[in-house]
């Protein structure tokens, strides 16, 4: 059976946000022929790093509409 790619992203965006989002997800791992040597060990480090900010109190958390609406004012 041969499909159009225009047929499947309709299929697909049939789909709930999170099937859609995993699928997303999936395809573009599928891009990634070789990982980068070492980006999982740097990600998990920058992550801690951004928590410890988090926890200490260093960073403030934003919620999704105050982001908005600094946006919008721009």
């Amino acid at each position: 059976m041969n499909r159009d790619a225009a047929d499947i992203l309709k299929e697909a965006l049939e789909l709930p946000s999170d099937q859609r989002a995993a699928l997303a997800g999936s395809l573009i791992s599928s891009l990634d022929e070789e990982p980068d040597e070492g980006v999982e060990e740097a990600w998990s480090v920058e992550i801690a790093r951004r928590l410890a900010e988090i926890d200490s109190g260093e960073v403030k958390l934003l919620s999704w509409s105050e982001v908005r609406h600094r946006l919008k004012q721009q």
